[in-house]
């Protein structure tokens, strides 16, 4: 997958300010900067987001679980919410929460959150764009299984 068009920002936490807005070159960087950089998020879009039902995602380390935290808006009409949640409590496996999901009207999309610690696919010692690109397989998955 080609990284060079993504728009990245990196942000606080606390203040949502933008700290910085990042060459594609910082998702060569381990997820693990997400662990030694607490306070900050990245959000990210990219083309090929379109191709999934979403336009950006938040990517986080979870303060309390110590996990990392995926979110985004999930462009489903509402009435797929059963098949959403059968398909998250199949592929997610793991200790606490696995994912969170609340229909939006104002928007017409999900508020998805999922932990990516429960893929099975994620490995910790990955980089961001490899990150990217395991979220970007498993909500392909997700809208395969909705068809």
């Amino acid at each position: 997958m080609d990284f060079q068009e993504a728009y990245v920002e990196r942000c606080d936490k606390e203040t949502e300010n933008v700290l910085a807005v990042e060459e594609a070159s910082f998702l060569n960087n381990k997820i693990s900067y997400f662990k030694e950089h607490k306070n900050e998020y990245m959000y990210i879009e990219l083309d090929a987001f379109e191709a999934v039902k979403i336009d950006g995602l938040t990517l986080e380390m979870d303060d309390v679980f110590g996990t990392y935290s995926v979110m985004a808006g999930l462009k489903l009409q509402k009435k797929w919410e059963a098949a959403i949640k059968n398909f998250l409590d199949e592929n997610l496996s793991g200790e606490g929460p696995k994912y969170s999901m609340l229909f939006n009207q104002q928007d017409g999309l999900w508020d998805l959150n999922f932990t990516l610690n429960y893929l099975t696919s994620f490995e910790e010692n990955e980089s961001i764009s490899k990150a990217v690109q395991i979220i970007i397989d498993f909500l392909a998955t997700l809208n395969n299984h909705i068809k």
